[in-house]
C-alpha cells in the first residue's frame, strides 16, 4: 500500500506537470503571455519538487557515505515511514552502518592488542618515512636508546654519531651491526629492515635487537653448565681420595705421648696402605689428565688455512676408520657433490673433527646388525659448503642435545668429554658452525657448515 502511494504521488506530479504544460501552450497560442509565463514558472517549480522527491534516496545515500568518511557512526535513518521502499532502504543503510561500526570497533580492539604486544616484546621497533620522520617507536627502543620521544632520525645524533650514520644509510632488507658504548653500558645492536607501504607512502620498518643481553644470558648459561660438569668430574676424583685417606689415617693414630704406633700395624694394614696409596696416585693422575684436557681446549691454535680438495681428505678418514674399526657389519658411505669440491680450511684440524665424529658414531652403533656411517660433503640451499657425518644408531636423548657441546660432558665410560667441545671451538675459529640433529632409534647427524 505504501509503495502504491509512492507511485500515485509520482503519477500525480507527472500528470500535473503535463496539464500545466498544456495550459502554458494554450495561453501562448491565445497570446495570453502573462498566463503563459506563470504556467512556465509553475512547470519549473513542479519539476524541481519532482526531482527533490525522486532524489530523496540519493541524498540519504550521500549522507550515509559522508558520515562513513567522517567516521560518524551515529547517523540513523528513520524506519517508520509510509513508503515501503524508503523503509527498506533506511533499514539496509542502518544495518550496513552498524556492521561498519562493529568492524571499526573490532579493528580498534585489535590495534590496541597489537600495540600491547609491541610494548611487551624485547625488540626495538620503529618506522621511518622517506624524509627521516620516525612515525612509530615502541617503548623498548626508547628504553634501549635512553631517548624519548623519537620523532626524527636527526635526534639520534644526540645519542651517538655512528648510530645516526647507520640509520641514515639503511636500505630495505639491510642487516647491520653496531657496537654502541656510552657511560651507562655497552650494547651490541642488530638492525634489520623491511619496506612497507601505508596509504601510498613508502616506509621502512626497522627492528633493533639487543644482542648483548642475549650474549650475556648465553654466557651465563654456558658458565653454569661448565661449572656443573667441572664440579661433577672433580668431585668424582676427590671423593675416593678423601675416603681412602681417612681410612688409612685410622691405621696410624698417635698414642698418648703423640707418637705413631708403628709396631701395632698388621700385614693387612700395610698392604691396604700400599693399595690405597696406589689408588690415590691413580686418581691424582686422572685429575692431572683432566686439567691437561682443559688446557688443550683453551690452547687451540689459530687455523693454518689453505685450499683443500675435500674428497681425498674424506677418503683418508674412511681408510683410517676401516683400519681401526672392529665392527664387521659396518657400511661406510661417502658422497661428495661436486667431486672437485674444495674448502678453505686447516686440513689437520678438520680431519681431527671428522675422525672424532666418526669414532663417536661407530661407538654408538656397537653391536648393531646393520650399522651405516655416511659422510656427505656439498653446498646447501644457502650456498654454504658443508660436511655431514651421519649414522643410523640409537640417537641422542633430547635432554642431552643441549649438553653435548659443553666441555667435559660425556655419557661414555672413560670419555673425556672434550671432543665435541673442541670440534665446536675449531669450527668457531674457522668462522663456521657445527649443528646436530638426532632422532631416537633413527640416528644422529653432525653438520659442519663453513
Amino acid at each position: 500500500m505504501a509503495s502504491r502511494n509512492f507511485y500515485f504521488q509520482m503519477i500525480f506530479r507527472v500528470v500535473l506537470i503535463c496539464v500545466t504544460a498544456l495550459l502554458m501552450a494554450f495561453s501562448f497560442t491565445r497570446e495570453w503571455y502573462s498566463f503563459g509565463v506563470i504556467f512556465l514558472f509553475l512547470i519549473g517549480l513542479q519539476t524541481s519538487f519532482l526531482i527533490r522527491y525522486v532524489n530523496k534516496t540519493n541524498r540519504q545515500i550521500a549522507y550515509f557515505f559522508d558520515a562513513i568518511k567522517n567516521e560518524d557512526f551515529t547517523l540513523r535513518f528513520p524506519e517508520k515511514v509510509q513508503i515501503k521502499s524508503f523503509k527498506e532502504l533506511n533499514q539496509s543503510l542502518n544495518r550496513i552502518n552498524q556492521l561498519i561500526l562493529d568492524v571499526q570497533i573490532e579493528l580498534q580492539t585489535r590495534e590496541r592488542y597489537y600495540q600491547e604486544i609491541l610494548k611487551q616484546i624485547d625488540i626495538g621497533i620503529m618506522t621511518i618515512d622517506e624524509k627521516g620522520h620516525i612515525l612509530y617507536t615502541n617503548p623498548f627502543l626508547e628504553k634501549l636508546l635512553h631517548f624519548s620521544p623519537l620523532l626524527h632520525i636527526k635526534q639520534l645524533l644526540q645519542i651517538d654519531q655512528n648510530l645516526f650514520d647507520l640509520v641514515d644509510k639503511l636500505k630495505p632488507f639491510d642487516q647491520k651491526y653496531l657496537q654502541m658504548v656510552n657511560e651507562r653500558e655497552q650494547n651490541q645492536l642488530l638492525f634489520k629492515t623491511v619496506p612497507i607501504i601505508k596509504e601510498d607512502k613508502k616506509l621502512l620498518l626497522v627492528t633493533v635487537q639487543d644482542l648483548q643481553k642475549e650474549l650475556d644470558e648465553k654466557e651465563t648459561d654456558s658458565w653454569v653448565k661448565l661449572i656443573r660438569v667441572l664440579t661433577h668430574e672433580i668431585m668424582n676424583t676427590i671423593t675416593p681420595i678423601t675416603s681412602i685417606s681417612e681410612s688409612l689415617s685410622n691405621y696410624y693414630k698417635e698414642d698418648d705421648n703423640g707418637a705413631l704406633k708403628w709396631g701395632n700395624l698388621s700385614e693387612d694394614q700395610i698392604n691396604n696402605t700400599v693399595k690405597g696409596l696406589n689408588v690415590i696416585r691413580i686418581q691424582g693422575e686422572g685429575l692431572m689428565d683432566f686439567v691437561k684436557s682443559y688446557r688443550s681446549f683453551l690452547d687451540v691454535p689459530a687455523p693454518d688455512k689453505s685450499i683443500v680438495a675435500i674428497k681425498p681428505l674424506l677418503d683418508r678418514v674412511k681408510v683410517l676408520m676401516r683400519m681401526e674399526n672392529i665392527e664387521p657389519n659396518l657400511q661406510f658411505n661417502l658422497l661428495v657433490t661436486p667431486e672437485d669440491l674444495a674448502f678453505y680450511i686447516d686440513e689437520k684440524q678438520i680431519a681431527q673433527i671428522l675422525i672424532n665424529l666418526s669414532k663417536n658414531a661407530i661407538q654408538s652403533m656397537a653391536g648393531q646388525k646393520e650399522a651405516i656411517l655416511s659422510i656427505k660433503a656439498g653446498i646447501n640451499d644457502e650456498d654454504k659448503k658443508y660436511i655431514e657425518v651421519k649414522d643410523n644408531g640409537p640417537g641422542i636423548p633430547a635432554d642431552q642435545l643441549d649438553e653435548i657441546f659443553v666441555p667435559f660432558f660425556t655419557t661414555k665410560r672413560g670419555g673425556t668429554g672434550i671432543g665435541l667441545s673442541l670440534s665446536k671451538q675449531i669450527m668457531h675459529l674457522h668462522g663456521g658452525s657445527i649443528r646436530v640433529h638426532s632422532e631416537i632409534d633413527r640416528g644422529t647427524g653432525f653438520v659442519l657448515i663453513f
